[in-house]
């Protein structure tokens, strides 16, 4: 690895250089579906030495993760089950939401717009 930094130079200073979080970043540029680009992207989740990647910082509660297609037939099948009909395929987003373990503190559960 090359630790040595550039000169100085317009409105860079190598005086203001310090440690960051690191990025791992793998893509299929056809949009192909696999398990093998998951698999490679868990290797390089799994490989990350940093505060998000390993979980290091408790009072932030920051993390690391993979971000990839909305598996819609999955979905599809899934929202069924509790009668709700999908979009199409790239018509709708997906999230993920974290809570305080506390109840009390939670905000109220958001249910469909379709509810």
């Amino acid at each position: 690895m090359n630790t040595s930094h550039p000169v100085k130079q317009g409105l860079y200073d190598p005086q203001m250089e310090h440690d960051a979080c690191r990025i791992g970043f793998i893509a299929q540029m056809k949009g192909a579906k696999s398990h093998e680009i998951v698999a490679q992207a868990l290797t390089i989740l799994v490989n990350l030495d940093h505060r998000g990647a390993c979980g290091c910082e408790t009072n932030t509660g920051d993390g690391a993760g993979i971000l990839m297609q909305v598996p819609h037939k999955f979905m599809q099948k899934v929202a069924a089950v509790e009668g709700i009909e999908l979009p199409a395929a790239g018509q709708y987003g997906v999230g993920a939401v974290y809570g305080s373990p506390d109840p009390v503190m939670r905000l109220p559960t958001v249910g469909f717009a379709n509810e």
